[in-house]
């Protein structure tokens, strides 16, 4: 016997060959096995929803005091912050026995005493001669010596710089034999001094007028060669400074606090206006240069060398002192 077959295995017939009532059949059956499927994934998917649903369980934490741990925390800080007082305290007791205590104010006469002792001369010589006093111009040169300004206006330079620079310029001159050295000082205010200075020392001075030329042509018959030059003031001695550079030679400059340092080796600071400050200055490198090179010579106390009397009543009074010389 032929066996049944199955719902898989039925002959699709096409719809125009069946009748009505087998139509509406099939129809029927292909909607029940539709709906059969549809109610199998719903169950599906509604267990699934159901598992995913199921409340977790917590754990419950216990309850913790914040009010007593933030008393013992507050508590601990407390012993903490007393302990390293109490260290502390300790350590500075043992420190303070090794550490010698010293009065600052006492300190600072004590220095002050030590540099004026160590000065070339008294404090009270400097200040009496103006050799501190500039000008109400301050080039960018000069600006570090400046101690301050007074109310009219005028730079004050600072005295300890002064001494020093002396000092330095000294011990720079004295690397030069007198026959390798010259000065030049055109200021009239300087002239005796400078003259001095040349007698004592063996330096040839040029006062009234630098030949020019004279340290750069050599078809000049004065035509000679040096390896240093003292400049008294870098504005009005400015040609010999210029034969001096173009011949690359060395360069000791006293400037005052309108001067430009360019082109200088050794600096002087101080007031190369004055006859009084350039008298003193040319003094200090006077015997400081005979102590260096063993000089034997009368020089004259700084009494002397700041009374600039005779460079005022010459400068005002040329004619008169001429005809006092005469007589």
């Amino acid at each position: 016997m032929p066996k049944k077959k199955t719902d898989e295995e039925k002959i699709e017939v096409p719809e125009d060959k069946l009748k009505e009532k087998a139509l509406a059949k099939a129809a029927e059956k292909e909607s029940l096995q539709t709906e059969a499927i549809q109610k199998e994934d719903l169950e599906k998917s509604s267990k699934e929803s159901l598992k995913a649903e199921e409340p977790v369980k917590i754990k419950e934490t216990p309850k913790i005091d914040v009010e007593a741990s933030s008393e013992q925390v507050q508590a601990s800080s407390v012993d903490d912050i007393k302990r390293k007082k109490k260290e502390l305290l300790e350590k500075v007791k043992k420190l303070k026995g090794k550490v010698d205590t010293t009065d600052t104010e006492a300190l600072k006469k004590e220095v002050k005493l030590k540099k004026r002792v160590d000065m070339l001369i008294p404090l009270e010589d400097y200040v009496r001669t103006g050799i501190y006093l500039g000008t109400r111009v301050v080039t960018p040169d000069m600006k570090q010596f400046v101690y301050r300004r007074r109310a009219d206006g005028l730079a004050i330079f600072n005295t300890d710089l002064i001494d020093q620079k002396i000092k330095e310029s000294i011990e720079y001159l004295s690397k030069f034999n007198s026959k390798d050295v010259i000065l030049v000082c055109k200021r009239q205010s300087g002239w005796k001094f400078a003259k001095k200075f040349g007698e004592l020392t063996g330096i040839r001075v040029f006062t009234k007028k630098y030949p020019a030329g004279i340290l750069t042509n050599t078809q000049l018959r004065d035509f000679f060669e040096t390896e240093l030059t003292i400049v008294a003031d870098g504005w009005l001695d400015k040609n010999a400074l210029k034969d001096t550079l173009d011949t690359r030679k060395k360069v000791l400059m006293i400037c005052g606090t309108n001067n430009f340092s360019k082109g200088a080796n050794q600096v002087i600071i101080g007031n190369n206006k004055s006859g009084k400050s350039l008298g003193l200055i040319f003094y200090l490198l006077v015997r400081g240069y005979c102590k260096n090179k063993k000089i034997e010579a009368d020089i004259p106390d700084l009494e002397w060398w700041i009374d600039d009397s005779d460079a005022i009543e010459n400068v005002r009074y040329p004619q008169k002192k001429e005809r006092r010389n005469s007589r």
